[in-house]
Parts: structure tokens; C-alpha cells; sequence
């Protein structure tokens, strides 16, 4: 019998950091059994029951432990809380590593970015270190230039008026690069750069795009350095299974069966996003006004604009409608609480677009599906990926704020008029199919599935020092 090779994960605290990482885990068992993969999961509190089912469906050879929940109270940092709780994690990450790989040699330890301090214990496990990177080859080409535009630019990058330029990526205004590098005096701030530095002292970094999708990025990555740095893009990884939902996930698709083919606007915010009060009010009202046929995933609102990322919903966030916009819309929408199958729903043939706040989790996923966008960041990374989505890709439209950082109805109505039938939407929705026949030949036998198979060749040739 085959001797397994021994890989650990460290995941970020939050389920759109959980899903990529562990995603990535299934893609590697699938493709290469003999690997057993131990996965530790940081927590803030109590796993969310989808959560708990989603790691269920893992194979056997996927071992998950749940880590004792941080107390609240030790976080007095709200902005870091999820650093935090990786730093108050530590002792917990090492005693795991500690118990199960005393005997079995670890050939790897793989972490999420925001774990970036638990890539110390690889050293002594005789263990090679990788970084995990959820997000676009565009946003780590940021993190690994971030020290020195740190020494080259003063004051505050939203003053900027010329935009960033990172080799082999679309131009970024500073206004538009991630929360984070909004205030240079932030503790955000102060570990992002420590996170550019650790990146760059592992042995690999594994990223969750692909080749085709981001080639110019992509190869000025690998030279960074003189190409010490090994990158590894393996996507797009995204999560492919259905979730145990199943009443509303019914009621959403039994909706969309009786649509015309490509006439519905899917919106949706992700598991995190939140609107204010008046932005919802100004949504509804433009959707209303664009006299498309619409599939709206709605929270409660908020004026934290990812209030709900690591929060459980207590409220009905219907209530919060304008008064008499489910009547009047009933005809032409369907507005869902909180959740929808989404990967479901993007590949139904009656979505023609989808309204998202440009997660890069939602963009793989609609990258997968062919379905072209609207790009409505909130917050981390958002802003960048639109720009990428708008300026590079060309797959986006992106509506204008007012002075008030609001989106108006007039402004809604248009750019989602302009996507679902207009010239610039279908030129869109061109390239987006382009893109999905890219990503889909990448993990079949392409890029990604030859980049996967060196990575692990790699892995299981390793024997420690």
C-alpha cells in the first residue's frame, strides 16, 4: 500500500475563507488519493450550521478540528478581529500539529493569508511552507510590491492622483485598493506588510486563479524576485456542491424554471455584504425602475458594510422593503432572506447577469458560468477586483456614487438595463463566455490541473531535512 502524504491546512476564521482553502484540499485527494489532509479551523464562536454540513460532505481522508472559540472580550480591536483570533489561536494550532505529526513526517503546512503566523511552526515540523491566496493574482502582485511602495510614496494612497501600476496588471487609482491601505497608521495596515514579508520568505504560494485569466500578472509574478518565489495558480476553486437549504434553493430555482432564457438579474452580496437602509431603498426602487426581471438575495441593513460576514442574522430582512415593492414587483422578481444556492442559480439558463459585491469566490463562480456582471464592491479587496472586472477583463459595468457614496435608482436602472440588453452587455457577456471556456479547459487537463500535479509530485517527493 501506497505510504500517505501528509499535508496540514490552516484556515482564516469565516466561511468564505473556510471554502477555498478546504475546496482546495478536495481538488487535491480527488486527483491524488494517497494524500491525508488535516484541515484547522480557527473560530470566533459557534460554526453556523452550514457550516457544519458543508464540512460533512468532506471525503474521509479530509480531517477537519474545530478550534476552542476565541472569547470576544480578548479582541479589543474590532477592524483585526479575525488576525486576532488567528494570534489567540496559535498555542491551540501547535498542540494539533504537535499531537498528530510526532510520528507521521508533515510534508507540508498550507495557510490562509490571514494566517500568515502560523507558517512559523513549519520550520519545526521539517515541513515546507505555503501561503494559501483566496484572491486574484492582481491583489497578491499588491501584496508583494506593498513594502516598497510603502517606502516610496508618501502620505496617504487615496491622495494619490496617478494610478498604481503593478507589472503585467491593470492600472489602480488609490482610492480604489483594499481597506487596509486606506489608513497608513491602521494596525490593518501594520499586518498587511508583515503578511508581503512572510509571503515572501515561504517556500510557495498557491493561488486561486488561473493562467489564462490573468496571464500578464501571472508571469510577473513568477520573476518577482529573480523567481525565487514559486507560484502555484490552481483555479478557479470554487464550491460545487449544493447546500442543505433545500426549501429555499426550491423556491429559487422552481422561480427561475418559469423565466425567459437569460432575463433574469441575479443580486446578491455574499455571506457578509450588508446596505444602508437608503441604499436598499434606492436598489429596490432602481430595480423596480430597470423593469428587469430580478433574483434578489436581501440582509438587513446595516451602515457596517460587512457587518454580517462574521454574524449571524436576527432579523427578517424583508421588512425593510419599500412599502409595496413586493406587490408591485411579484410579475418580474423574487426576493429571498439571506441565502440562495448561488452556483445553482448562476448556471440556470434564465440568468443573464449577475449584481455582486466582487468577492472573488462570486466572481470564479460566475467566471465558471459564463454570466456577465455588475460590479458593486463593499469592502477588503472588492474595489480592486472591480477595477480588474471593469478596466481588464471588460466583463463588468460598474455603477457611479453620488457625493454621499450612494448609488441612486436612475443610476441602477441604467447600467442594469445597459447589461441585460444593451450592445456593451452582450460584448460582455461575449468575453465572459470566453473566460468560462478558459477556466474550464485549465481544470480539465489545462493549466491548472498540470500546475496541481507538479505541486503535489513536489509534496510527495519531500522527505524533511
Amino acid at each position: 500500500m501506497e505510504k500517505p502524504t501528509h499535508v496540514a491546512l490552516v484556515s482564516s476564521p469565516g466561511f468564505t475563507h473556510l471554502v477555498p482553502i478546504t475546496e482546495f484540499s478536495k481538488r487535491l485527494v480527488k486527483h491524488h488519493p494517497n494524500f491525508h489532509v488535516t484541515c484547522i479551523i480557527p473560530s470566533l464562536g459557534p460554526l453556523p450550521e452550514s457550516s457544519k454540513a458543508y464540512l460533512k460532505t468532506l471525503p474521509s481522508n479530509i480531517h477537519t478540528i474545530l478550534l476552542p472559540p476565541i472569547n470576544k472580550e480578548q479582541l479589543p480591536q474590532p477592524g483585526i478581529l479575525i488576525q486576532l483570533t488567528i494570534t489567540y489561536s496559535l498555542p491551540s494550532i501547535h498542540e494539533i500539529l504537535k499531537s498528530r505529526f510526532s510520528k507521521d513526517p508533515l510534508a507540508a503546512l498550507v495557510v490562509d493569508a490571514f494566517a500568515c503566523q502560523a507558517l512559523e511552526f513549519a520550520k519545526e515540523f521539517n515541513a515546507l511552507s505555503y501561503f494559501y491566496f483566496p484572491s486574484s493574482a492582481l491583489v497578491l502582485s499588491l501584496l508583494f510590491h506593498a513594502p516598497k511602495l510603502d517606502k516610496e510614496v508618501s502620505g496617504e494612497y487615496t491622495n494619490l492622483i496617478e494610478p498604481i501600476k503593478l507589472p503585467g496588471c491593470v492600472p489602480v487609482l488609490g482610492i480604489d485598493l483594499p481597506v487596509p491601505l486606506q489608513s497608513r497608521s491602521s494596525e490593518d495596515y501594520k499586518q498587511l506588510l508583515q503578511t508581503a514579508k512572510a509571503m515572501v520568505a515561504a517556500d510557495g504560494i498557491i493561488i486561486n486563479t488561473f493562467l489564462e485569466m490573468e496571464p500578464d500578472a501571472i508571469r510577473a509574478l513568477g520573476e518577482y524576485g529573480d523567481g525565487k518565489n514559486k507560484l502555484y495558480p490552481v483555479g478557479p476553486i470554487t464550491q460545487k456542491g449544493s447546500s442543505n437549504e433545500a426549501d429555499e434553493s426550491d423556491k429559487c430555482l422552481r422561480w427561475l424554471d418559469k423565466q425567459p432564457p437569460c432575463s433574469v438579474l441575479y443580486v446578491s452580496f455574499g455571506s457578509g455584504g450588508t446596505l444602508s437602509q437608503q441604499q436598499i431603498n434606492e436598489l429596490a426602487c432602481g430595480l423596480e425602475l430597470s423593469c428587469q426581471r430580478f433574483l434578489w438575495v436581501l440582509r438587513a441593513p446595516s451602515n457596517s458594510a460587512s457587518s454580517a460576514y462574521l454574524e449571524a442574522a436576527k432579523e427578517d430582512p424583508l421588512q425593510f422593503l419599500p412599502s409595496g415593492f413586493l406587490e408591485r414587483t411579484k410579475e418580474k422578481g423574487l426576493v429571498v432572506p439571506l441565502w440562495a444556492p448561488q452556483v445553482q442559480v448562476l448556471s440556470h439558463n434564465s440568468v443573464g447577469g449577475f449584481l455582486t459585491h466582487c468577492g472573488w469566490n462570486s466572481i470564479l463562480e460566475s467566471v465558471q458560468e459564463g454570466v456577465p456582471l455588475i460590479a458593486w464592491p463593499l469592502y477588503a479587496e472588492q474595489k480592486m477586483i472591480a477595477v480588474l472586472l471593469t478596466d481588464g477583463f471588460k466583463v463588468a459595468l460598474r455603477p457611479k456614487l453620488n457625493d454621499e457614496g450612494i448609488v441612486e435608482k436612475e443610476e441602477i436602472a441604467k447600467v442594469v438595463k445597459c447589461l441585460m440588453e444593451g450592445e456593451e452587455g452582450k460584448g460582455m457577456c461575449e468575453r465572459m463566455r470566453n473566460l468560462k471556456d478558459f477556466a474550464t479547459n485549465a481544470l480539465k487537463d489545462g493549466s491548472s490541473a498540470q500546475t496541481l500535479l507538479q505541486l503535489a509530485s513536489h509534496w510527495e517527493n519531500f522527505s524533511g531535512i
